[in-house]
């Protein structure tokens, strides 16, 4: 018997406690030795989310497959109807690898009576002796967005605003506890059958040139002006008017979304002119006429602008890819969103080059509260630049030149179709406030979509270079959401 167990025996016979479930570990989890660490960002009794940050250690001699690994974090729930929501902020191994279930427990106590169990995909990997999980930032809230209390939850600890261990969670291998102490009469217990991890393969993509099967959209933009007709008989919409984003009073201007030769390609140009006033600010935008793009692999080839064409520099511009589905209600639970958003010039409290990939659960506008979440990375992108954001049922993934940025699990996963949209506006009128004319271009040589695989980003080359090679500048064979 491992010294581990017979201290439990110890413990557990003292308290006159039944004891055999402890000398009845299985094997694997007689050998292992995973302890837990919490701390919390959100310490108030009551709170918009409860936020328990979580780490787990291998204080044991074998390495640990995560998959096999899971943690319940105990809480009384607001009543008996409330339901609530899991969502993964950050983590070191990654939100995609991060999974978080309720459930409800068979023996209530007046601190608990619902639990999330976290668990972790294969893609999470093993934690080898003496090795940490790193950062967890984890969190869930009421669905109806109400404000939850948290100070009589049983694994709640609003002192604790730095790790340590905390033995109010419990921590299960192959399901049963090898650290932490349930709330009385609510030990987990090993499940029947082994458990399952869903497959993390993605499907097998193109090689060569080749241009996978399903339903894909295509376009090259090889338009003569925004005038085209073909640009509406493929399915865009170019934006005009006024209205948000942006500055109030800014103008959406067609003229200035034009398709020029850029090298040996002939590129979609959308050009953002300011002189510093609402009135002498045109913005433009370009997005698909039908909402039907939900879960697959959206790409785009973008040529980000630092600097002006002409004149002072310093504008708060914003310079995007990205997907939506419209906001038709305050907190509208089919509201979603993913971006790229390229600020040059920095905005919004930053005041250097940077790069948003931020994905949207809902938001209300007034008074303003958002549900997103968000990656970020420093340093100026002037240049052409391959975007990537790949949507399943478990994870968005946002790549930039082939490279991993940013991955959010739910709540932020699209709940219907969307729209695919590039625009190029100005955030406020704070930049600079020279009242010479200039201009800023943010280019587009394709954008892409297939629907329901998940494509690397070097498939997606193989499958744009195959398109090109077939002599397509236009394809769109996705259905009707």
């Amino acid at each position: 018997m491992s010294a581990r167990v017979r201290t439990a025996v110890a413990v557990c016979t003292a308290a006159g406690l039944a004891c055999a479930a402890l000398t009845a570990l299985p094997a694997s989890a007689a050998q292992d030795s995973l302890t837990a660490q919490y701390r919390t960002s959100a310490s108030g009794a009551t709170a918009d989310q409860t936020e328990p940050w979580l780490e787990l250690t291998d204080t044991g001699s074998t390495s640990v497959p995560l998959s096999r690994v899971t943690v319940r974090y105990y809480f009384k729930s607001d009543g008996p109807s409330i339901t609530y929501r899991f969502a993964c902020s950050w983590a070191v191994r990654g939100c995609a690898n991060v999974t978080g279930t309720f459930g409800t427990l068979a023996n209530p106590t007046a601190t608990a009576d619902r639990y999330l169990e976290i668990g972790f995909t294969a893609g999470a990997g093993s934690l080898a002796p003496g090795q940490n999980t790193g950062d967890m930032q984890l969190r869930f809230y009421r669905a109806d967005w109400q404000t939850l209390t948290q100070s009589d939850d049983y694994s709640f600890n609003g002192a604790q605003t730095a790790y340590a261990d905390w033995s109010k969670v419990t921590v299960q291998d192959n399901g049963a506890v090898i650290w932490g102490t349930a709330p009385a009469g609510n030990d987990p217990t090993p499940p029947t059958t082994p458990p399952t991890t869903p497959p993390t393969t993605p499907p097998t993509g193109p090689g060569g040139g080749t241009v996978p099967t399903g339903p894909t959209l295509f376009d090259d933009f090889s338009y003569t002006a925004s005038s085209d007709p073909a640009i509406q008989q493929h399915g865009w919409t170019v934006k005009s008017g006024q209205g948000g984003p942006g500055v109030a009073g800014a103008t959406w201007s067609p003229q200035d979304v034009t398709f020029v030769t850029d090298g040996s390609d002939k590129v979609m140009n959308l050009k953002l002119t300011t002189d510093g006033t609402a009135a002498g600010t045109r913005e433009t935008e370009i997005q698909t006429t039908a909402q039907k793009f939900k879960n697959g692999t959206y790409a785009a080839r973008v040529k980000f602008n630092d600097t002006p064409t002409g004149g002072p520099d310093g504008d708060h511009v914003v310079q995007t890819f990205f997907n939506f589905t419209p906001l038709n209600a305050p907190m509208d639970p089919n509201y979603s969103e993913q971006d790229f958003e390229y600020l040059p010039n920095g905005g919004w409290g930053e005041t250097q080059d940077i790069m948003y990939e931020t994905s949207w659960e809902t938001y209300n506008p007034d008074p303003w509260n958002a549900v997103n979440t968000h990656g970020q990375q420093y340093g100026s992108l002037d240049g052409w630049h391959d975007l990537q954001i790949t949507v399943d049922g478990t994870a968005i993934t946002y790549s930039v030149d082939g490279q991993t940025v940013a991955t959010h699990g739910e709540p932020y996963l699209p709940e219907v179709g969307q729209f695919i949209d590039f625009n190029h506006w100005l955030i406020d009128l704070a930049g600079q406030t020279g009242g010479t004319a200039r201009s800023y271009n943010e280019r587009v040589d394709y954008v892409y979509f297939l629907k329901d695989q998940v494509l690397t980003p070097a498939q997606v080359q193989s499958a744009v270079s195959g398109l090109r090679a077939a002599g397509t500048a236009f394809k769109d064979t996705v259905p009707a959401s």
